[in-house]
């Protein structure tokens, strides 16, 4: 099953999103085949503002520990984060 990780920043937290940004890559890395997507939301201003990424797990447990390891989450740097199924029907490089 896939899972969109919909993550909302906490405001003014761009220094410390971009102090966490290595160890979040390499999380996000050491996932291999599991990490389907990932990027940044931007604001209209270009600067990051919160992150989508799409996993595979089993479960929605599976996913909301993946999410809790997330070196970014840890920081404290979501302000919120919305965990939903997701079903890739268009473009999907594995279909």
């Amino acid at each position: 099953m896939l899972y969109a990780l919909i993550c909302t920043d906490k405001p003014k937290s761009v220094d410390l999103r971009m102090s966490v940004r290595p160890d979040h890559v390499a999380f996000l890395q050491g996932l291999g085949d599991k990490l389907k997507a990932g990027g940044p939301f931007l604001t209209e201003e270009g600067s990051p503002c919160g992150s989508l990424v799409v996993i595979e797990a089993d479960s929605r447990l599976d996913a909301e520990a993946v999410a809790a390891e997330d070196p970014y989450a840890k920081a404290g740097l979501f302000e919120s984060v919305e965990i939903k199924q997701w079903n890739w029907i268009l473009k999907n490089p594995e279909e």
